[in-house]
């Protein structure tokens, strides 16, 4: 080898040792935890030198170790700001709980509880037993159970009542719903063997008539969810599908998604959204999610007859499938808050379901006022009319009416002041639209104002001292 030739250097031999990385994060900043700067100055080193393998733009590697440690550091999940409109929000956590729901979860959170124990007989008892009071109580249903959430109480249904047999189900419900969960990867799952009726836009009585057969255990209908047909099409009544079930002897579960169990007519909803008219059709079980229209925490509620809820009970998967503690607990005071009917403890879903448009515009011109008053040279504040949707795939297609406040033109873009609202202490998810920024009130809860006010006031103020 000619000697004046040169090995080029391996960049990766320049990064710096795990431990003089975490020497100089605990140094510079000693309120983050050691064990977090420990794992975060790894993570820090093995991306930097992915990103020299790959030939990608190096980073402030000091930076990002800080970045990645104060992340692990950091509560999750965290309070957030909700001024999207969207009323039960999945990826905000859906329905905010309920004074009294919150209060309950604080009292049996940190210490024993009577969870499974009978106080008059000293013996063991049921979880669920008094849950399941209530919720025969507030739905009229003959028996009731509880499991972890919807999907679970489907899978249960589909494995208990029709296990190795045939699932009659129109083309048209089988939907798929957040996360990229499909209905029928959730009955393939229960053992069922699905089998698919009608077309994509028209379903008709016969056409699970036709179906039906000896291996036929389960007729099956799916609430949409999250999408809305119209045209040409056509769908099979809970009603008549109850009574062909009656006629050949097979039950019927409709996975109604979401419900209301005690229906205001201020609110406008959909009147599939009750859930005593659809137990009224006569229907063997239906289910529901508790962190939906109920405005409870995540569980899935079945209701139905009391053979089917006993045949549920017995199965071993129920065991996989159980709620804990602190769901029970929420669960228990919702439903006393829908039996009450004290809209001022009850989840604060009824409150900005009912509040009126007047107040809602009252509201707006309100935080408007606050963020004109910033006089931020540039800064256009726009108080109008919009529709806000329920959201959580609960009343697809229903939106009420809403108010929000605009604003736009300042010294920061409208991407880039989005970001960083969502990276303020208290982050604030808004809309971004027309080239706006769009904070909707009917989704904020009280003390929200003061924040989103805060924090366009310390983001402008930061931007205008880092432009000087």
């Amino acid at each position: 080898m000619d000697r004046d030739v040169q090995v080029k250097a391996d960049p990766r031999r320049e990064l710096p040792q795990v431990d003089m990385l975490i020497n100089a994060l605990k140094e510079e900043y000693p309120d983050l935890f050691p064990w977090a700067i420990k794992h975060a100055s790894k993570e820090a080193i093995s991306e930097a030198r992915k990103n020299l393998e790959t030939g990608a733009e190096p980073v402030d590697l000091k930076k990002r170790a800080e970045e990645l440690a104060r992340d692990l550091c950091t509560p999750h999940p965290r309070r957030v700001v909700n001024a999207t409109g969207v009323l039960i929000h999945t990826n905000l956590g859906r329905s905010p709980l309920s004074q009294t729901a919150s209060l309950a979860i604080s009292e049996v959170a940190g210490r024993y509880t009577d969870l499974e124990v009978d106080l008059k007989s000293g013996r063991r008892g049921d979880r669920l037993s008094r849950l399941e009071r209530l919720l025969r109580i507030v739905s009229g249903a003959e028996s009731a159970f509880a499991v972890n959430n919807n999907a679970a109480a489907l899978l249960l249904l589909a494995n208990t009542l029709a296990a190795g047999r045939e699932v009659i189900v129109s083309r048209g419900e089988l939907v798929e719903i957040g996360g990229s969960f499909r209905v029928p990867d959730i009955l393939s799952r229960s053992g069922v063997i699905l089998r698919e009726v009608g077309t994509t836009n028209r379903t008709h009585i016969r056409d699970f008539e036709e179906a039906i057969n000896t291996d036929t255990g389960l007729l099956l209908k799916v609430h949409p969810s999250n999408f809305q047909q119209h045209g040409y099409v056509k769908e099979v009544p809970l009603a008549a599908l109850v009574d062909l079930g009656k006629k050949v002897s097979i039950p019927v579960v409709e996975d109604l998604g979401s419900g209301l169990f005690a229906s205001d007519e201020k609110w406008g909803l959909p009147r599939e959204t009750d859930v005593a008219s659809r137990l009224n059709t006569g229907v063997d079980a239906i289910c529901l999610s508790g962190d939906k229209l109920l405005g409870g925490p995540q569980a899935g509620i079945v209701l139905g007859k009391n053979h089917i809820i006993r045949s549920l009970k017995s199965n071993p998967l129920a065991r996989a499938l159980r709620l804990d503690k602190l769901s029970i607990a929420a669960l228990d005071a919702t439903l006393r808050d829908t039996l009450s009917r004290d809209s001022a403890q009850g989840p604060p879903l009824w409150f900005q379901l009912s509040v009126r448009i007047e107040k809602l515009l009252e509201n707006a011109q309100n935080l408007g006022h606050l963020l004109e008053g910033l006089e931020v040279p540039g800064l256009f504040v726009q108080v109008e009319k919009a529709n806000a949707p329920v959201g959580g795939g609960s009343v697809p297609g229903f939106a009420v009416e809403s108010a929000v406040v605009r604003i736009g033109g300042g010294p920061i873009g409208v991407e880039s002041l989005a970001r960083q609202l969502r990276s303020c202490p208290v982050p604030i998810m808004a809309r971004i639209q027309d080239n706006s920024v769009l904070f909707d009130v009917r989704t904020l809860l009280s003390g929200d104002n003061e924040i989103i006010c805060n924090s366009v006031k310390d983001l402008l103020s930061k931007h205008s001292r880092k432009k000087g």
